[in-house]
């Protein structure tokens, strides 16, 4: 049986949604105040996946609006915590599809 070929923005939407929940845990650990400014994003990211298309001018966005986030946060260890996720995510827009 053949192995079904997917697009790219099928591996990127995937890499993104990992991101996304390995985030929600380290906010989710994090007891901070801070990690609550996080709540309508996450929202909001949760909205954009529910999408069946895939625009990457919308993840872009996304992403940028994720490092505006992180540049508020007050908490220097929260910070770092959550920039890692930042880098995360944008190599998750670089994904592409397995080479046969």
């Amino acid at each position: 049986m053949a192995k079904k070929i997917y697009p790219d923005e099928y591996y990127k939407k995937k890499a993104v949604k990992l991101v996304v929940a390995h985030l929600r845990r380290k906010l989710e650990d994090a007891e901070h105040s801070d990690a609550e400014t996080f709540n309508p994003w996450l929202l909001e990211m949760d909205a954009l996946l529910e999408k069946d298309e895939f625009v990457l001018a919308e993840y872009v966005e996304m992403r940028r609006e994720l490092n505006r986030l992180i540049d508020n946060i007050y908490d220097v260890k929260l910070r770092y915590k959550v920039r890692d996720s930042w880098n995360s995510f944008g190599r998750s827009l670089d994904k592409k599809a397995p080479i046969k």
